[in-house]
């Protein structure tokens, strides 16, 4: 087991304003949790032996959750499986073996592993018996500063837990896990910075167009600790290190190097503007194994009303349609 951590800390003259009311107020510089864990009792011979490895990068020069994937795939050495998950984060005991076991079960020759994880306050050990949510009904951000892109939402249960993970539509960012071969298919895209929204639909599609099955897991491995309120944003350092306001603008212009790739017509080559915001997307769009109107199809998704369909298969923890041949399995 190696870890690969890309650290984007405050350390000083910290403020958030993710509070009631949108208050600003000072706040507690991030603890440096690579330098715990190092000096943990429990860490440091992982890290003496070299299995941590870290990026750290000031708060003035991070460049968003998304970006900060990207620097963490070039942490990867060789190890065969690849397991992405946020900040944050609470672990079931063999959380790694139980994780490729899910993705041994599969039945796909490329499967991923992903849902977004219960809380931090979830009992993982008493959940085991519990499938894993799955994602399935997305929504077309109302938000101007997220310029309409697809939002993760919607997650379905099922009533009992099988030895086979079941069909999904979608990846989320703060658990996903496939074998590192996906790095060499679809790599992460550097010219995607200070998005929030908008990453998990583009490795959607393109891990679909690729080739790659989604799944949801047959059980929960890890908890995430939602929201910190007390705790500073990436938003709100490309505030401090430019200036307020800027970043919500800045989110737009970039997210239509995703919306060009989904085919939202508002988004074509022609009307996008820098064009500099197509740099080399060829190197990091949909893949060839199937078009990306089947996976919208498949999905459900109207890019150009802005609609979204319901998705029985999925919400019922059925195969999609093309995939009948594993009915069986989730009989």
């Amino acid at each position: 087991l190696n870890i690969g951590l890309v650290q984007q800390n405050c350390e000083e003259h910290c403020r958030s304003g993710v509070l009631e009311g949108g208050k600003i107020i000072d706040v507690e510089p991030d603890q440096d949790c690579h330098k715990v864990f190092c000096e943990s009792a429990f860490g440091k011979p992982h890290c003496d032996a070299g299995r941590v490895r870290a990026l750290h990068i000031n708060e003035p020069e991070s460049l968003g959750p998304y970006a900060a994937r990207y620097f963490a795939s070039k942490l990867w050495n060789g190890e065969e499986w690849f397991m992405q998950i946020d900040a944050h984060m609470t672990f079931l005991q063999d959380w790694d073996a139980i994780s490729v076991q899910m993705l041994k079960n599969a039945p796909s020759r490329k499967p991923v592993i992903s849902h977004y994880p219960p809380p931090h306050t979830a009992n993982l050990e008493g959940m085991a018996g519990r499938p894993g949510s799955r994602l399935c009904m997305p929504t077309f951000a109302d938000s101007t500063l997220e310029a309409q892109i697809i939002r993760l939402g919607g997650t379905a249960g099922d009533s009992r837990k099988l030895p086979y993970p079941r069909f999904a539509p979608y990846t989320a960012a703060g658990y996903f896990v496939a074998h590192s071969d996906f790095l060499r298919e679809v790599p992460f895209d550097p010219f995607l910075p200070w998005i929030f929204m908008g990453e998990e639909i583009i490795m959607s599609t393109r891990l679909w167009t690729s080739g790659f099955d989604i799944f949801s897991p047959t059980q929960a491995v890890v908890g995430h600790i939602y929201v910190r309120r007390h705790k500073p944003k990436f938003w709100e350092s490309v505030h401090r290190a430019f200036s307020f306001g800027v970043h919500n603008p800045l989110q737009m212009m970039i997210l239509d190097r995703i919306k060009f790739q989904l085919k939202y017509p508002e988004s074509d080559r022609d009307m996008i503007e820098p064009k500099s915001l197509l740099t080399a997307v060829e190197q990091y769009t949909m893949g060839t194994e199937r078009p990306i109107e089947d996976y919208l199809a498949m999905a459900g998704l109207d890019m150009t009303k802005k609609e979204v369909s319901r998705v029985g298969w999925c919400e019922e923890g059925k195969p999609p349609p093309g995939f009948e041949q594993y009915n069986y399995l989730y009989e």
